[in-house]
């Protein structure tokens, strides 16, 4: 898994390091990823996490104190870069080509980045020991926000009445299902979303499910082209 740290939105740059030191840090971040989702917390080592990184460990300590620090900034990390497509959602946008896009863009990342979606549920199945303050306050404040834009779609029409929540909810569940159950969809189809056809596919496929259910058109067309 390569790159997730190129995707580090604006905000969770930190501040006062220089272009070296922000470097290392998305080095060891990146590390650390794969570390972890391949032995959970307490198989993973500062060692190891320092060697993929290519540093010694001292040098990882002098950014992160402990491997708790390591898998704390990992986790948030992770949360801020799968949540930037949701602060997308716009409220003056058309819901079908807004909700499009986000499941686009979900799957996007469930490809590109599998290890990180499967280090995040284990972390929720686990009950968020590390991350419930966070899932408790910034994504509830996310969420809630998002769905009043949903609720203003359907107020005004522009959509069948659905539990925003739940919409919300049905997106994760079904777009993360093909980076964290990869091995099972392998196993039934000889694919997975690697394969270019098949993420099509799969975008096109749950983006009709899930914009249909709602009632709106998809593709997302005019009545006069119909």
């Amino acid at each position: 898994m390569t790159g997730l740290s190129r995707q580090t939105p604006a905000s969770f740059k930190q501040g006062g390091l220089s272009r070296i030191q922000e470097k290392n840090r998305s080095l060891i971040l990146e590390a650390a990823l794969g570390e972890f989702s391949r032995k959970g917390f307490s198989g993973a080592t500062v060692e190891r996490i320092a060697a993929e990184a290519g540093m010694s460990k001292s040098n990882l300590l002098y950014y992160f104190s402990s491997k708790e620090a390591i898998y704390e900034a990992t986790l948030a990390h992770i949360l801020e870069v799968w949540l930037a497509p949701l602060k997308t959602l716009d409220p003056l946008g058309d819901p079908a080509d807004e909700l499009a896009a986000y499941i686009r863009q979900k799957i996007e990342l469930s490809a590109k980045f599998p290890e990180a979606s499967r280090l995040f549920a284990n972390e929720v199945m686990q009950g968020a020991p590390q991350i419930l303050p966070v899932l408790e306050t910034d994504l509830k404040r996310l969420v809630m926000e998002k769905c009043r834009v949903i609720e203003d779609w359907i107020e005004a029409g522009r959509m069948r009445p659905v539990d925003p929540v739940h919409l919300i909810f049905t997106i994760w569940a079904t777009t993360q299902h093909y980076a964290d159950f990869s091995v099972q969809i392998r196993a039934l189809t000889g694919k997975d979303l690697s394969d270019p056809d098949f993420q099509r596919e799969t975008e096109a496929s749950v983006t009709a499910l899930i914009l249909n259910g709602a009632g709106l058109k998809w593709p997302a067309e005019s009545d006069a082209g119909a």
